[in-house]
């Protein structure tokens, strides 16, 4: 399992996940950088994600949809405000109504990807920031750290295939 940790820290109104790999730094970027990659790890198993739009540069969005085992769809956006390859990618995170649309009743989080290198690999730490903690708290009991464990530990049958 390549999920070394995922902490929610109240002070911080964030959540923290870490994952250690096997690959160097480019590597590990191309689960980000490429649509298709991300759309196999992007979601837990049960809940895969597609890509519509995905335009990784500063400046740029992505829009996706999760579909879950009974046909169930859940949307989300994301609008890069730094990238820095194969380092950093800084966005902003949301969720999306059924016409694709911010769904302004959900959080918005603004989340930081860092990838280093970590002698025979990458650690990669992603934060995401909520505004309040009603908000850290609304995201935690609608599954987001199982989600994201269950997410990021599909990582490493991708960049097997890289």
């Amino acid at each position: 399992m390549t999920v070394t940790s995922v902490v929610k820290d109240v002070d911080r109104l964030e959540l923290r996940l870490v994952c250690d790999f096997e690959a160097a730094p480019d590597r590990v970027w191309q689960v980000w950088a490429d649509p298709r990659r991300l759309e196999r790890w992007w979601g837990p198993p049960e809940w895969p994600a597609t890509f519509l739009d995905h335009d990784l540069r500063t400046g740029g969005r992505a829009r996706y949809v999760m579909t879950g085992p009974d046909g169930t769809k859940a949307g989300g956006w994301w609008r890069f405000t730094a990238v820095d390859a194969p380092r950093t990618i800084e966005l902003e995170d949301g969720f999306a109504d059924d016409s694709g649309e911010p769904d302004d009743s959900l959080p918005v989080a603004h989340v930081r990807v860092t990838l280093e290198d970590a002698g025979a690999g990458t650690r990669m730490t992603v934060v995401t920031r909520y505004p309040t903690l009603d908000e850290l708290e609304k995201v935690v009991a609608m599954g987001m750290v199982e989600g994201m464990t269950l997410a990021a530990g599909q990582i490493d049958a991708v960049l097997a295939d890289l």
